[in-house]
């Protein structure tokens, strides 16, 4: 595994921008993970720097794949990538990861301080940086609870905190690195109401300024999406607002329907 060379790597005078801005451009993309069934099938849009679009769909659409070509964990079968008018196979991998946030439904923590795993993005980050980034986060209060606060010890992968104090830590991570480009995939799931009301409002500060590309299965949590892209079998099936969307009343309008069914199902 170790000798194995990399499939995707930085080429010979990769491209590196001091002027990162964010747009994202799918041209005709398609992808397959076994080079038999395409995940994705000639994708195409643009997102323009500062933009959030929410991406939802049925499980399986290719939401997540979406967004590991944005990152470059993968490289298209099909089409281009670009980021910034440059396609992502020409820039500086690291260049291009280091302008990319992303806050997952499972976040990862690692066997370290508070403090470390906050600043793992950007290590020569001060104190100062660490906190403000987790008063931004809505962490800072729990953090100041632990026994050693910003020093305590966290347990490999975060098992000593709750779910939802490892989503603000994250959110506080991807804040400190000051991305110009953010994923969050399903960043406010499996949690109760009064925790995912402080994860909103940390997100609502963290997107400001952003190119945002935010993947949910609870669609209202895409309502301050100003865009909202469906995926459906790995093809664009739809996009624009949530009142056109549903005015089409074709997948998005029935996914809608069907959780707005299942919350009257448990208020009862």
């Amino acid at each position: 595994m170790l000798d194995t060379p990399p499939t995707v790597y930085s080429r010979h005078n990769a491209a590196k921008s001091p002027d990162f801005k964010g747009a994202i451009e799918f041209d005709n993309v398609s992808f397959s993970y076994d080079g038999i069934k395409r995940v994705l099938q000639n994708i195409s849009f643009r997102i323009e720097p500062g933009e959030i679009v929410g991406l939802a769909g049925p499980s399986g659409g290719g939401k997540t794949t979406l967004v590991n070509l944005v990152c470059r964990f993968y490289d298209p079968v099909d089409g281009r990538v670009l980021v910034d008018g440059i396609d992502v196979r020409n820039w500086d991998l690291y260049e291009l990861r280091r302008n990319i946030g992303v806050v997952l439904q499972e976040p990862y923590l690692f066997r370290g301080t508070v403090a470390e795993n906050i600043a793992y993005g950007n290590p020569e980050a001060s104190l100062d940086d660490i906190i403000g980034a987790a008063k931004a986060a809505n962490a800072h209060d729990f953090i100041v609870g632990f026994p050693d606060a910003y020093d305590t010890v966290l347990g490999e992968r975060g098992q000593t905190v709750s779910g939802g104090e490892r989503q603000r830590l994250s959110i506080a991570r991807a804040i400190l690195c000051n991305p110009r480009l953010l994923i969050l995939d399903e960043a406010t799931s499996s949690v109760d109401s009064k925790t995912e009301q402080r994860i909103q409002e940390a997100i609502d500060r963290l997107v400001k300024g952003r190119t945002t590309i935010a993947i949910a299965h609870r669609l209202s949590t895409l309502r301050k999406a100003g865009r909202l892209m469906i995926l459906d079998k790995g093809k664009l099936v739809e996009q624009g607002t949530h009142e056109q969307l549903m005015a089409m009343d074709g997948v998005y309008a029935g996914l809608h329907k069907t959780q707005a069914e299942m919350h009257s199902l448990f208020a009862v």
